[in-house]
């Protein structure tokens, strides 16, 4: 069952997703050559204390490990769930997928975006063009009486075209109360399957695309997910309502209130 959230929850999750998307919004003006995502990272913490928010992934726990980082910063091939860390200094020509999960009075808002660092290749700028756009067209079909296979047929109808890999292994999401709701929602797969879906819905929808191949391998960190051939990764994500008409995106920058 796809939660329903009331008005009252709504706002705090608009909140919550205003929170999550000024924050990323000020994370991504400072990328830049020669930052170090430790620093990237602790600029994040720093600026959720300032809206009395608190980061989602950091403590997040999957048997006896926990995320230690507030942010996820996955630079090039790493794909997702990468590790801010001191001796990772970004690059000219580098690309870096920054994605700020926050709780915020009991609900959370999620975004991401990739961004390049300094002049990027004409290939990995028409990846994140691409990967953006397919996003968009995903949106798109976040409307009540579609379903959830209208939304993941979208984004794969809109990469094939352009050979792209899509990642099959990780997966877009409902959100609310928690981080991983129900819905799973693929960037793949038939436009007819899925539930159906209904006003006060809330999902999070993140294409992630590869350059290259769609298989993944996991670094020795436990957490950073990677393309097993080492090609470029681009991930984008906006938290999104459904209204009873056009799809409302909440992650918009700006203060709650």
């Amino acid at each position: 069952m796809i939660p329903i959230k009331s008005e009252s929850e709504l706002k705090i999750m608009r909140a919550a997703c205003r929170i999550a998307a000024t924050v990323l919004d000020e994370l991504c003006k400072l990328v830049a050559p020669g930052v170090n995502t430790y620093d990237l990272d602790q600029t994040g913490r720093k600026l959720l204390d300032k809206f009395d928010a608190r980061s989602a992934c950091f403590g997040y726990r999957i048997g006896s490990k926990r995320f230690p980082a507030h942010t996820c910063l996955s630079v090039n091939d790493e794909i997702v769930h990468g590790i801010g860390i001191l001796k990772r200094v970004l690059k000219e020509g580098d690309i870096v997928s920054v994605d700020v999960c926050v709780e915020f009075q009991g609900y959370i808002g999620d975004n991401a975006r990739t961004v390049p660092v300094g002049e990027i290749s004409a290939d990995k700028q028409k990846l994140l063009s691409v990967t953006e756009a397919s996003l968009k067209a995903a949106i798109d079909q976040a409307r009540p009486g579609n379903r959830v296979g209208a939304i993941s047929n979208s984004v794969e109808r809109y990469i094939r075209p352009h050979g792209f890999g899509i990642i099959r292994d990780f997966v877009g999401h409902g959100v609310g109360k928690s981080m991983h709701e129900a819905p799973q929602i693929p960037n793949f797969g038939p436009r007819n399957r899925g539930e159906l879906l209904r006003p006060g819905m809330t999902l999070a929808i993140e294409p992630m695309i590869s350059l290259g191949r769609s298989k993944i391998l996991m670094g020795d960190d436990g957490w950073t997910a990677l393309t097993v051939d080492g090609s470029d990764a681009a991930h984008f994500e906006h938290t999104v309502l459904i209204t009873s008409g056009e799809p409302e995106i909440l992650t918009i920058p700006g203060l709650p209130g």
